[in-house]
């Protein structure tokens, strides 16, 4: 037997309900149909529109100085990633230790390095990766990024179903950019202080302090200023790189 209708004032309050779950305030964080993946912090997926890294779009991370902990705060998501997916690093400043990434569960067969002659090319490589969709991650560390670059590279992701990291230098906060998550990334004793100065939802007045496994530990979360990351060893002259890239592909 079927239900009688809903009453039209009912009807109309239900449809009403549904639109606005659709509907985004902004002193609310954005719920969206988008895929994301958990950060493996949980203070940091507890900021974040729906609960983690979103798929499909430029994340920036800005960052005071190279190797403070940027790849260890992706060690969550890129370990899960390295297990089916390729993972691609473009021009790294340091260059990738294979058996640090093997100790942090990364599957080093699955993990691309390019170094490029320019940022032009770096940009170009980028952007065909995210096109052809070969790999799951793709993390690029560029120095100077012009705005139709970052529009470009913010439509390239969008058209696949790739995680997009830019690190860039924190000066370039100031700068406008098409990315929906910028996050600027400071030293501090025992992990990283991540400052959320760009997401879909209200402004985040706090930096959020995260512990990260092997960073000096101390009294207080003050910056700390000369500590470079455990995974990774300043790059060696040309010759030298050269030769390591068989170890690391």
């Amino acid at each position: 037997m079927l239900a009688p209708p809903l009453p039209l004032t009912a009807a109309a309050q239900q449809a009403g309900q549904l639109a606005l779950r659709d509907v985004w305030r902004a002193s609310e964080l954005a719920v969206s149909r988008s895929s994301t993946c958990g950060t493996g912090h949980a203070a940091l997926n507890a900021e974040l529109p729906n609960g983690g890294w979103p798929r499909s779009v430029l994340i920036e991370l800005l960052l005071q100085q190279a190797g403070i902990g940027e790849l260890q705060l992706l060690k969550p998501v890129l370990s899960q990633l390295s297990a089916t997916q390729r993972i691609a690093l473009i021009q790294p400043p340091y260059l990738p230790h294979a058996m640090a990434c093997r100790a942090w569960g990364l599957n080093e067969a699955h993990l691309l390095w390019l170094r490029s002659s320019s940022s032009a090319d770096a940009l170009w490589a980028a952007e065909q990766i995210l096109k052809n969709g070969s790999c799951g991650a793709v993390v690029l560390w560029q120095a100077n990024v012009r705005p139709e670059a970052l529009r470009r590279l913010n439509l390239a992701a969008q058209s696949t179903d790739t995680w997009l990291w830019l690190m860039r230098p924190l000066a370039a906060a100031a700068d406008a950019s098409p990315s929906p998550l910028r996050i600027a990334l400071r030293p501090a004793h025992g992990g990283i202080s991540a400052d959320i100065i760009k997401r879909k939802g209200p402004h985040c007045d706090t930096p959020l302090f995260i512990p990260l496994a092997g960073m000096p530990a101390g009294p207080s979360h003050a910056p700390l200023e000369d500590h470079h990351e455990t995974a990774a060893q300043r790059l060696p002259a040309p010759a030298a790189a050269r030769s390591a890239a068989p170890v690391l592909v």
